[in-house]
């Protein structure tokens, strides 16, 4: 009993220990920064997040409280409490201002240029005293704009008091007070009121009536101020910058990755039922949920409810503050009467075009979701072409015995006559002076749409649902901010031509978390319109973190591309695995596009059995399915320079650190164009299977470190045409020769610390290379 009672003190003394070796950050302020009670939610303080940006070595004591100034809080005896536990190396971030100007309350009144600046010298002279780091932050922004919906600053000389003091002293100093400004004048009059306490009634307790509050946070909005703090010890360049928490990617900080907002809604649940729809299968139940949804809208929102069984329907439009859910054990099956469909004007792969509405749309709305656990079929077998080579002979003449047309080559088989005659109108549906959705009628079974169509939205909820059979892409939102889809499964058939899992085009700010996707096409995609209107448009797609996926039998697992004339941006990517895909990371673009695509972090991914390449960067897309066909050659072209233009696309800044891949064509496929490479890629901590390890055409600034290449190829590795390549630590098996280099235009490459005792010869050069353009390091 001794010996176990022994063994407890010490762990509890080494747990005691521990604690006092680490480093504490004090906080005090007012109900900005404070934490809040479960009952508050969802008002958070900026202090209740701070402490995940800070790893093991620090532990954060939030002393801030509601209502306080720098005078109430030392007459309360606060300051005193945090002081004495005060030591050496201790930080104290120090931020008051909103309740010292409260000039009629004489117990929180401190003056600005003599109480409150003697207030802060006096937290700043005893942090010193007992050896710990003083942090002044000026006062966090309240949210006002004025009739011509310009911001209004309310905090007087407080700010200006905490700068002459910081500089006076010498303290490092934080200013919250201009961060903060820009990030509510960049969210703009509307966007800025997601930042606050904005809520409707009837979704949080504390608020039956709802909530208009400027001053105090919402979680998005406290999440938003933490990561400015700690942007701000960045900058200050103190001490404290060595605790900031690493994320996951190359060089980046924990507080760095992107914000998003999530809506709730209303409790009120507007069950389908009650507005007509039945459950049969037969009944086309259109109107009802249409019915539903706008009684749910017009009553200041809420749920709309599809519960079990089976709905038949026609295209449903969702409105603002409403959040479809389909139950579990409910269908929501979709019209294969193309009638049922009205010829639109929306888009078609990055430009505008007439098409078929969509199953779910939405169009400029705000605070939607689509969420429950039951299937939402598409009903895409009476839209889509399929093609011969892609079939079984068994299932072939089954396809053709169930009626639809062939084209003239036998080779495609089309679900209708309208069908077959689209694929031949010269500029099929886009948009043409003069000509309106009537003209179209003729071809209107070509005119196969999205699934779920989601244009201009802002603060949209994605979670739980199955969704399959789509027509052409399955998930497109295009131009909406703030995006969270979480738990969504996308199940497409494998020969489906366009059925995309998800088409992120143009959209800023959101999180795609354990999603899975079996696909015909691209699984995740990224893009941003296409060529001129895509460039002419000018919204990037950018800060989007996307994790724990899975996506099976897709052309890409994790794609950019190919329309991506906008931009792309700020993308993170991590612990996904791609099963069986034709490619596992596709970055795809062509002449023509434009765009830039750039800062691109991609961590911990996972493959097998990847028909093509493993990692893929082409300039040279071409509409093609990405595993070429028996006998086309793999020879590397020599590709001629055309002039720089605008529509001249770009890739560079692409990070990928820590991916398998058991079995592919190519490990690392780079092709740039003569006029324009491929730059500053970083590959690094790679194990890699597949029959040719590295193809690099037209690249520059492309480091690899750490990679294992097990190829079957007589050469593991080949470049040609680029310059300062970085070949660091490559182990390698089964080759005759380790690097082939071609190309007069190749120079700097190196080989470092490369053990080059399998390969019978390291280097081999093709024509026209000089052999000075390389050097090996070991």
């Amino acid at each position: 009993m001794k010996k176990i009672l022994g063994i407890i003190f010490c762990v509890i003394l080494m747990a005691f220990k521990s604690a006092d070796d680490k480093v504490t950050v004090f906080l005090i302020g007012d109900s900005t920064c404070a934490n809040k009670a479960p009952a508050d939610s969802p008002e958070t303080g900026w202090g209740m997040i701070l402490p995940n940006y800070f790893n093991d070595a620090v532990q954060v004591q939030n002393h801030a409280v509601n209502g306080r100034s720098t005078k109430s809080f030392i007459t309360e005896k606060r300051w005193d409490a945090v002081s004495q536990q005060l030591k050496k190396g201790d930080w104290v971030l120090i931020q008051f201002g909103h309740n010292d100007q409260k000039i009629n309350d004489s117990t929180r009144y401190a003056a600005p240029q003599t109480t409150y600046r003697n207030n802060l010298i006096k937290f700043i002279n005893e942090t010193r005293a007992k050896g710990a780091n003083p942090v002044l932050i000026t006062p966090v922004m309240r949210r006002k704009f004025d009739s011509n919906r310009q911001f209004v600053d309310q905090h007087g000389e407080y700010p200006a008091v905490v700068k002459a003091v910081a500089k006076e002293f010498g303290v490092a100093l934080i200013d919250l007070h201009a961060k903060s400004k820009a990030v509510i004048e960049q969210h703009g009059v509307e966007g800025s009121k997601k930042l606050f306490m904005h809520y409707i009634g009837g979704v949080f307790g504390k608020f039956p009536k709802g909530v208009t509050d400027d001053t105090h946070f919402s979680k998005y909005g406290a999440s938003v101020m933490a990561s400015l703090v700690a942007e701000g010890i960045v900058e200050a360049n103190v001490g404290l910058k060595s605790f900031l928490k690493k994320s996951e990617f190359q060089e980046k900080y924990e507080f760095e990755l992107p914000k998003y907002y999530t809506p709730v809604f209303k409790k009120d649940t507007f069950n389908i039922i009650r507005y007509g729809a039945k459950s049969n299968g037969i009944t086309l139940n259109t109107e009802a949920i249409n019915h539903a949804i706008t009684i749910c809208a017009e009553s200041g929102g809420g749920t709309v409810l599809i519960p079990s069984g089976l709905w038949l329907t026609g295209p449903v439009v969702l409105k603002s503050n409403v959040n479809l859910h389909v139950a579990k054990g409910a269908i929501l099956q979709f019209s294969r009467n193309i009638d049922d469909y009205p010829i639109i004007a929306t888009t078609w792969e990055g430009e505008e075009a007439y098409r078929c509405q969509a199953p779910i749309s939405g169009v400029d709305l705000i605070d939607i979701g689509l969420t429950g656990d039951g299937v939402i079929d598409g009903g895409g077998d009476v839209w889509r072409a399929i093609k011969k080579s892609k079939q079984t002979d068994a299932q072939w003449k089954k396809l053709i015995k169930s009626g639809g047309v062939l084209d003239e080559e036998q080779n495609t088989w089309y679900p209708n006559e309208q069908s077959r005659k689209g694929v031949k109108v010269v500029g099929g549906s886009k948009l043409t002076n003069g000509k309106t959705a009537k003209d179209y009628e003729d071809i209107k079974g070509f005119l196969r749409p999205n699934m779920l169509s989601l244009t201009r939205c802002k603060f949209i909820l994605l979670e739980g649902v199955h969704l399959q059979n789509s027509p052409a892409w399955t998930i497109h939102p295009l131009l909406c901010d703030h995006i969270t889809m979480r738990n969504v499964d996308v199940k497409n058939y494998w020969y489906a031509q366009n059925s995309d899992g998800v088409d992120l085009e143009s959209c800023r700010n959101g999180i795609m978390e354990n999603c899975t996707f079996d696909t015909g096409d691209d699984g995740i995609t990224i893009k941003s319109g296409r060529d001129e209107q895509g460039r002419k448009r000018g919204v990037p797609t950018e800060n989007f973190i996307i994790k724990d996926c899975k996506v099976y039998h897709a052309h890409g697992g994790f794609v950019i591309g190919s329309e991506m004339s906008g931009g792309v941006r700020n993308m993170y990517v991590s612990n996904c695995s791609f099963l069986g895909t034709d490619v596992g990371l596709r970055f795809k673009t062509a002449r023509g596009r434009g765009g830039i695509v750039e800062k691109i972090y991609v961590n911990n991914i996972q493959m097998t059995e990847i028909a093509g390449e493993a990692v893929l960067f082409d300039m040279y897309y071409a509409g093609k399915d990405p595993v070429a066909l028996n006998g086309e050659s793999d020879e590397l072209p020599e590709m001629q320079a055309q002039p720089l233009s605008e529509a001249t696309p770009q890739f560079r800044e692409f990070h990928v650190t820590n991916i398998n891949c058991l079995g592919a064509e190519t490990g690392i496929k780079v092709r740039g164009l003569p006029e324009m490479s491929v730059k500053n890629i970083s590959i690094e901590n790679a194990v890699l299977q597949a029959n040719t390890g590295l193809l690099c055409i037209e690249a520059e600034n492309i480091s690899l470190k750490n990679v294992t290449l097990i190829t079957k190829d007589e050469t593991t590795m080949q470049v040609q045409n680029s310059k300062n390549i970085s070949l660091d630590d490559i182990r390698y098996e089964n080759a005759e020769v380790l690097l082939k280099i071609t190309g007069e235009r190749s120079q700097g490459i190196k080989l470092l610390n490369t053990n080059t005792s399998k390969a019978k010869k390291e280097v081999e050069f093709g024509k026209k290379v000089s052999k000075n353009i390389y050097s090996n390091q070991k």
